[in-house]
């Protein structure tokens, strides 16, 4: 699907303007650019931090015309469902701990959820937020510009309207899939999700400035990663290898003690749990 055209008075949200700059001033996670419908909250944060943005902007959209997740994956969601947000960051720590961004988006996001629905929720490496074995959210980093910022994008299912998936290819994956609501068993309030969730993006990333805090989240993510300990299928470009996961290491890598013997490590991958 193409873009809209930003010349259009009716997709003029979806396109950065002036009234966007002046929201900039002072942003820092708590001061969101609202959109009514974009293509990509990731797109557009990219294109806000080519053009100078500070860091701590945070976008959020009420609808994705082309949103995506790994490997150019769509994200489908019906309009006003779900949570989708992209947060700026511009870290003054070394690039190798930059993996610890997207892991304290996660990690807000099952503490967001445990406060303000009772639900638990867990980590699925690199880059899923779970109920059980159901995907309830998807974050999506990028790094762009030069100097580099990294914009980090969440999208959380909240609440399916009632006939949704229509029976299909969307009904298939949805199988997969929850909403807070589901989980909950009661409607949740969606501002109050966000809010709470970009409070704590705003503590966890405060605490990434000092070495202690950077060790403290990458264990905080270990505790609430349950692929560790799983047996795993790890889906690579050209291959696949199979093990069981025993770490993420202080670097975000996956750690596997292989089927044969011997251990390996990934810094990217799609993964499958297996019984």
């Amino acid at each position: 699907m193409r873009d809209p055209d930003p010349s259009s008075d009716g997709d003029r949200s979806d396109r950065l303007g002036s009234g966007v700059h002046a929201s900039w001033h002072g942003a820092r996670f708590t001061n969101p650019v609202r959109l009514d419908q974009v293509d990509s909250t990731n797109r557009y944060l990219r294109d806000a931090a080519l053009q100078g943005a500070p860091e701590g902007l945070v976008v959020i959209a009420e609808e994705q015309l082309a949103g995506r997740g790994r490997r150019d994956r769509s994200w489908i969601a019906p309009r006003g469902s779900s949570l989708l947000c992209s947060i700026l960051f511009r870290p003054a720590f070394a690039p190798a701990d930059w993996h610890l961004l997207p892991s304290i988006v996660g990690i807000a996001a099952v503490d967001t959820l445990a406060v303000l629905a009772g639900v638990e929720a867990s980590l699925k490496w690199p880059n899923d937020v779970l109920v059980g074995d159901a995907k309830l959210a998807g974050i999506l980093a990028e790094i762009v510009g030069t100097p580099p910022a990294v914009v980090v994008g969440i999208g959380m299912n909240v609440a399916w309207p009632k006939g949704w998936p229509p029976p299909g290819p969307l009904a298939v994956v949805a199988e997969r899939a929850t909403t807070v609501e589901r989980a909950a068993s009661r409607a949740v309030d969606r501002e109050e999700i966000c809010a709470a969730f970009l409070g704590s993006i705003e503590r966890r990333y405060a605490a990434l400035a000092t070495a202690d805090g950077r060790a403290r989240a990458a264990a905080d993510y270990r505790s609430a990663c349950v692929t560790i300990g799983r047996k795993v299928r790890v889906l690579l470009d050209s291959s696949t290898v199979e093990g069981r996961a025993v770490d993420v290491g202080d670097d975000g890598r996956l750690v596997l003690e292989l089927v044969g013997g011997g251990r390996q490590s990934f810094d990217a991958g799609d993964v499958v749990h297996l019984r």
